[in-house]
């Protein structure tokens, strides 16, 4: 088979980054020598590669910086209602090349760097991911802030700069074993560290009640330092701000120990201070009621909260002088969504600034809380919900509990004129959960502080609404609205697949970058040959290079021709790896069973992080990985079966897996996936999905045809008919001959000889209290699986499917919810407005 293009050879030929003007080339290479020389390195022979990419990465950078000065600049002088996105976390991945493509740079610092005897995609490869993000809320939340730069929206994201990201995922012996993830070990040049706006955050201390209102005296002091990333538009010139809070400790902190001897002691208490933003808890779907974890979502609302009051007092002309000092066009001018219930403090903590220190009435200060913010959830399952002590609170942020206990009051009391004598009705809907210890739930107080409540799929919002806040929806629908997730087609098409974005553009033009349901005009080249020749010979390039990767970091030899099916996602039982896994056992096993038959060969790759304290969850990779050990090794098996986990999987990771993808697998238990967005990004980058009707799977069918996915399994209504009735698994166990085999082999240690009981936790909670009822979904995954392996047969038909998914893919840009949330929860119309550039007059 042909080798593939190499990048650089393939970019040669790729029109929709830009044709790279000589006069570009040539400034880039001045600019990249200027820094490397006197930036970095004095002596370019002693440059490494790693002062190659911070000489480019500088580069890209200046051209960032003035059109980030003229976006603030007419911000300023427009005044518009500025979004504040709130979020704990930013799962953004690499910069330099989102920054190049974003700025249509790319063709011309790919040209310079080749000039200079360089190659872009090793020094691209140099670059930490910013992972400051555990997976699907953080990716989205960074997603989003592309759209936001694109569409032309005043926006600001906002977050803490962790010292350490998501921890770095070995896999020893088949476990996993994390390491710190130390991202800013040689700097990061995509930030700008801004002392002048270090605000005061308070904690601990008391209340005073005065004749004057209440004071929260006696607190200890932590400062938050900003750190201002730029966000590009897609060449639009438009460049928003990320501001991520660190935390520093004040120059007097713990001094008063220095007034008995303890100097020392004193400056090293520093730290305790200053772990506040130390690390991202590695939690994705589960609650930790954690002390620092209260301080880090209090922190970065507090610093956030008086920043924007700032910039709404003197948001006019550039003026830093006071100009506003009403309140009541603060919900005109200010829009903040909270991600998820993580920053649900801003709430109680707006109250406090408005009440006890800008001295509006409760109520008038309650109006306009509830206007400004918005809330998305992101989860129905009950261990995710924040739920935090009384106590923890009483002792952290005591003015906080009475602020919150008060709108607990007059919520409740709203309740009971509407609904006299309802005592349950009043239990289910406080904001205090009376059980032992007493707990605040934050659901609940987003739900009330909000105007607007969206979940983030069709079917997620429909359970939110009939479910989870059913009491609070039926007081108030207007509030609750469906937001379907999204992601950028720049990162997620362009950027990871340019072959893939060439051909599209070749056929339809590039519009479909900044509008992604013109990708509909595909369908007329459905029954193309030309065309269908092209998108084959993409993926099986794609799928070559992903290859090649594989055989060089897992020395497994990869069959290019195998469907390469693919599950990469946080590891989690209720996205069901472990169902998966048995599909796995069970093809090793009819393969077994009859070695001459012919079967359509498979490269099963299941990639994901398990959260450190979860046991399960890492007995699951330790499973895989045993699987992969007896598959790959027998030679009966050859290359008609491979399972490779993917170590580490990351932004960067995902951004070459995904491309390469035949199969998606998306197969958790109906009702439970809020939305999922990794199934957005196979589908537009031409992968098949394999799931059941559950988050946004429901309207990928919808889009491109139930008959062109393979869906399978319970909806939801089976689901809680089964619950009702009883879930017994051991009655599939008996009933399924194939099924029974494969839990015994997993049970009677065929997978790992020398530890015969380790996986008997697995089998155990299989069959006695699988709360995601994997056995009820196997057979019909079987059968699903078996279509898959018919149709692969078949490529031409593959291929058209494949075609109409991608055809079918456009309402899944990061685009359509944005502008989707602009205007039916901020308030605000998208702009294309294009800035002039920083080399041309402003008019």
């Amino acid at each position: 088979m042909a080798t593939p293009l190499t990048d650089q050879e393939r970019r040669k030929q790729i029109s929709v980054r830009g044709i790279a003007g000589l006069g570009d080339v040539a400034e880039i290479k001045k600019s990249f020598n200027r820094h490397l020389h006197f930036t970095l390195v004095k002596d370019r022979n002693v440059a490494t590669p790693r002062d190659y990419y911070f000489a480019l990465a500088h580069t890209v950078r200046d051209h960032l910086v003035g059109r980030w000065i003229r976006t603030q600049q007419y911000y300023y002088e427009k005044d518009p209602k500025r979004i504040h996105y709130l979020s704990l976390e930013f799962y953004m991945g690499r910069t330099l090349q989102n920054t190049m493509i974003n700025l249509g740079l790319q063709n011309a610092c790919d040209e310079a760097i080749y000039q200079l005897g360089l190659d872009l995609e090793e020094l691209e490869d140099i670059e930490e991911d910013a992972g400051l993000g555990n997976g699907g809320l953080g990716r989205l939340a960074a997603c989003f802030l592309d759209s936001m730069a694109t569409l032309g929206l005043a926006a600001y994201g906002y977050g803490i700069r962790y010292e350490f990201g998501i921890f770095n995922q070995k896999i020893s012996s088949g476990w996993q074993v994390e390491e710190a993830d130390d991202w800013l070990r040689y700097g990061n040049p995509w930030e700008k560290a801004r002392p002048e706006y270090m605000l005061p955050v308070h904690f601990y201390g008391r209340v005073e009640h005065t004749s004057n209102g209440a004071k929260w005296v006696d607190t200890q002091v932590v400062l938050a330092m900003p750190y201002d990333t730029p966000v590009p538009g897609y060449k639009n010139n438009t460049v928003n701000t990320m501001r991520l809070w660190s935390a520093k400790a004040p120059n007097d902190f713990n001094l008063q120990e220095f007034n008995v001897g303890d100097y020392i002691q004193a400056v090293l208490d520093r730290n305790l201070a200053e772990n506040i933003s130390r690390v991202l808890y590695p939690n994705d779907n589960f609650f930790e009621g954690k002390e620092l974890r209260l301080k880090q979502e209090y922190f970065v609302v507090a610093a956030t909260l008086q920043d924007i009051i700032r910039r709404f007092k003197s948001s006019k002309f550039g003026c830093r002088d006071p100009v506003r000092t009403s309140f009541e066009t603060f919900p005109d001018k200010v829009a903040i969504q909270l991600n998820d219930t993580h920053p649900a403090l801003a709430i109680p903590e707006l109250m406090r600034i408005l009440v006890d220190v800008e001295k509006l009435d409760w109520d008038k200060a309650w109006d306009v809380t509830v206007q400004t913010c918005a809330y998305t959830n992101h989860t129905v399952l009950p261990e995710a919900l924040e739920r935090w002590p009384v106590h923890m609170f009483e002792k952290l942020l005591p003015r906080h509990l009475q602020i919150i206990f008060e709108i607990n009051r007059r919520h409740l009391e709203r309740v009971a004129a509407m609904y006299p004598g309802e005592l349950d009705r009043l239990r289910r809907m406080s904001l205090i959960e009376e059980c032992d210890p007493k707990r605040i739930n934050m659901a609940h107080l987003c739900v009330v502080g909000s105007h607007a409540v969206n979940g983030v799929a069709r079917i997620h919002s429909d359970i939110v609404k009939n479910t989870v806040f059913k009491d609070f929806y039926d007081i108030e629908p207007e509030k609750f609205q469906n937001k379907t997730n999204g992601i950028t087609p720049r990162r997620w098409l362009l950027l990871c697949n340019p072959g893939l974005a060439d051909i599209i553009a070749e056929k339809i033009g590039e519009g479909f970058l900044t509008d992604l349901s013109q990708l509909k005009k595909l369908l007329n080249f459905i029954n193309n040959d030309a065309f269908i020749r092209d998108v084959a010979k993409v993926k099986q390039e794609n799928k070559l290079k992903f290859a090649a990767y594989l055989e060089k970091e897992y020395h497994v030899k990869i069959n290019p021709e195998s469907i390469f099916d693919i599950q990469v996602k946080r590891i989690h039982e209720y996205k069901r790896q472990l169902l998966n896994c048995l599909h796995i056992i069970a093809f090793y096993n009819r393969i077994k069973k009859d070695p001459s038959k012919h079967f359509v060969p498979r490269t099963i790759m299941i990639g994901g992080k398990a959260a450190p304290g979860y046991h399960m969850a890492k007995l699951i990779i330790k499973l895989i990985t045993s699987v992969g050990q007896v598959v790959n090794n027998d030679p009966v098996v050859g290359d008609r079966l491979k399972v490779i986990f993917l170590e580490n999987y990351r932004v960067s990771l995902a951004e070459k897996v995904i491309p390469a993808a035949d199969l998606s697998e998306q197969i958790s238990t109906a009702g439970t996936e809020a939305s999922g967005t990794g199934n957005m990004k196979f589908m537009l980058n031409g992968a098949l999905t394999i799931g059941t009707m559950d988050g946004a799977n429901v309207e990928m069918a919808e889009e491109a045809g139930e008959e062109n996915l393979f869906i399978f399994g319970m909806k939801v209504e089976d689901v809680e008919a089964l619950d009702k009735k009883g879930y017994n698994a051991k009655e599939y166990y008996k009933r399924n001959a194939e099924l029974r085999q494969v839990i015994d082999q997993i049970g009677s240690g065929y997978f790992n000889p020398k530890e015969p009981g380790l996986f008997k936790d697995v089998v155990n909670m299989l069959l006695n209290h699988d709360r995601f009822k994997v056995f009820a979904d196997y057979e019909a995954y079987i059968k699903c699986q078996d279509k898959v392996s018919e149709l692969f047969k078949n490529p031409k038909e593959w291929t058209k499917t494949v075609i109409r998914n991608i055809a079918g893919s456009g309402k899944f840009s990061s685009d359509r919810t944005i502008t989707e949330y602009a205007r039916e929860i901020w308030g605000v119309e998208p702009s294309d407005v294009k800035i002039p550039p920083p080399n041309e007059p402003r008019p």
